[in-house]
């Protein structure tokens, strides 16, 4: 029914996907070989039952099934979130923490696309540590959360406040350079 936040149910989420909802399910494809041009399709037994169903998946031009241990971290973390955020019916909020890692950057740039049309639908919240991800990103679409006595303090940026430095720099570059805050402090 729904897919498992440490993701353990993957094969059969994307089974049912792949009976209930093939659009979705299509798409969730498409969208990992762009990020994986090597990837063909998953092939999933649909004999067993949800505790036993196993993610295979096949590379283009081979007929050998492949097991996640044989794909990369970033590119396994990827079929996750894509499958996430593509997922026909997802929760309210999803969170995600540090997503970018180990993704390459062109597989980042298409996660925070995936990002920023699931948050069209439903609320997205992720927590970063990557000047990369949040380049992505409009400065309204960032919340900066510090540490201040104690409490968590939050501050969304605004295109005005930084108007003189985004002529020259990135949002990442502004967060690099403590610009923007968000880095650590000394307690």
């Amino acid at each position: 029914e729904y897919l498992r936040p440490d993701a353990r149910n993957l094969a059969a989420f994307l089974l049912r996907l792949r009976k209930k909802h093939q659009r979705e399910y299509t798409t969730i494809c498409e969208v990992i070989q762009l990020a994986a041009p090597f990837f063909d399709c998953f092939l999933l037994d649909e004999e067993r039952d949800e505790d036993e169903v196993l993610l295979y998946w096949r590379q283009k031009g081979s007929n050998y099934p492949f097991h996640p241990s044989q794909i990369s971290d970033g590119t396994l973390r990827f079929i996750c979130l894509a499958t996430t955020l593509l997922q026909p019916n997802p929760p309210s909020i999803i969170f995600l923490d540090e997503p970018e890692l180990g993704l390459h950057p062109y597989a980042m740039a298409l996660l925070a696309g995936l990002i920023q049309k699931a948050s069209m639908q439903k609320q997205v919240i992720v927590s970063t540590q990557s000047a990369a991800l949040i380049d992505h990103f409009k400065p309204e679409d960032i919340v900066i959360v510090e540490r201040q006595n104690g409490e968590s303090i939050f501050r969304r940026l605004t295109k005005v406040d930084l108007k003189v430095w985004l002529d020259d720099y990135s949002l990442g570059e502004l967060w690099q350079m403590n610009v923007i805050g968000g880095r650590p402090a000394r307690a």
